[in-house]
């Protein structure tokens, strides 16, 4: 798979408008400020294919990006930050609900995004507990790791085996799109997802 052979495709307010899948689809979700945006340009090396927003939660759409004809990488809104009224927040949260159980998606893998520094959020595990409970394949990618030192990143890996549900059983990668940590990491498992179909999701944790 080329992952600089790529391209933005459409953004979607509403989720009427979005067209069944085509080709498999790899989504990322997480809360509005744990750098979804920067990890896509870093991911498909582009400086501005996805915008990184100064206010964070702007993302009210879901986006879709074109790579290598191959797979589409499906941005959903951001979650869990921004100042936006309780009718926004609820069709953002429709938003995602509504893509994540619509039987048309040809869904490989979810990656769900949190920032290493910190536990996760409510609803970070309300996104864990929602993908484990479906039976969606999904993996962890931690964000911000070069923001910790060695000592700190030691601890907070070490919290996240209590504060991650199964996390024995899930794949987390470590990420920067600063230094470009976990950057090839990840591309190699989203091939494999892709080519492959490994059986990387949760639907049988107990």
């Amino acid at each position: 798979m080329n992952f600089h052979n790529v391209k933005f495709e459409a953004s979607y307010g509403l989720f009427s408008q979005i067209p069944p899948s085509t080709i498999p689809e790899i989504a990322i979700a997480g809360r509005s400020n744990v750098g979804k945006s920067s990890l896509i340009n870093k991911l498909l090396s582009r400086k501005s294919l996805a915008r990184v927003s100064a206010v964070p939660g702007k993302t009210a759409t879901i986006n879709f990006y074109d790579i290598d004809n191959t797979v589409k990488l499906v941005d959903l809104p951001g979650y869990g930050f921004a100042k936006v009224s309780k009718d926004e927040k609820k069709r953002w949260a429709g938003l995602i609900e509504e893509y994540l159980t619509d039987e048309r998606r040809d869904l490989a893998l979810v990656v769900c995004l949190i920032d290493i520094r910190h536990d996760p959020t409510k609803n970070d595990l309300f996104m864990l507990d929602f993908l484990i409970e479906g039976g969606y394949p999904f993996i962890v990618v931690l964000t911000k790791r070069d923001k910790l030192s060695k000592r700190e990143y030691e601890e907070r890996m070490k919290a996240f085996s209590q504060t991650i549900p199964y996390a024995e059983q899930i794949t987390m990668i470590p990420f920067s799109s600063e230094t470009g940590e976990g950057v090839e990491e990840l591309r190699t498992v989203l091939e494999e997802c892709v080519e492959e179909a490994p059986e990387i999701s949760c639907e049988n944790l107990e």
